[in-house]
C-alpha cells in the first residue's frame, strides 16, 4: 500500500484575522470557556490536515479539476483550504451564511508571510 505524503499546513493572514472575529463573536455569545473550546477544536481540525487534507470534500462553491479547494464544516462555520503539492493552505473561516463572493474571494488568499 503506498504511504500518503504528509503536507505541510499554513495558514492565512486572513484566517487568522477571520479567527479572531469567531473567538470575539463566541466570547460575547457563549463565554470565554465555550469560545476557547471552539478555537481549540478548530486547531485541531487544522493542525490534522498535514496528513488528512484528503478527508473532507471538495468546496462546491471553488471546484475545479483537480479539486484543490476543500472545506471544513464545523457548527455554522466554513473553513476553506487549498491542497498544493507539498502544503495544505488554510486560507479562511466563514460563517455558513456568507455570500458567495465572499467565499469565492478565498481563491485569491496568499499563505506566503
Amino acid at each position: 500500500m503506498a504511504e500518503k505524503k504528509r503536507k505541510k499546513v499554513e495558514v492565512s493572514d486572513l484566517f487568522e484575522k477571520d479567527l479572531f472575529a469567531v473567538f470575539e463573536y463566541g466570547e460575547e455569545i457563549f463565554g470565554q470557556t465555550a469560545a476557547r473550546s471552539f478555537i481549540a477544536d478548530i486547531y485541531s481540525r487544522i493542525w490534522s490536515l498535514d496528513e488528512q487534507y484528503l478527508l473532507h470534500p471538495e468546496c462546491r462553491h471553488l471546484p475545479t479539476k483537480d479539486h484543490r479547494y476543500r472545506n471544513i464544516i464545523l457548527a455554522s462555520y466554513l473553513i476553506i483550504y487549498r491542497v498544493t503539492e507539498n502544503t495544505a493552505e488554510v486560507l479562511r473561516i466563514l460563517h455558513g451564511h456568507s455570500s458567495i463572493r465572499k467565499i469565492n474571494s478565498a481563491r485569491s488568499v496568499n499563505t506566503d508571510q
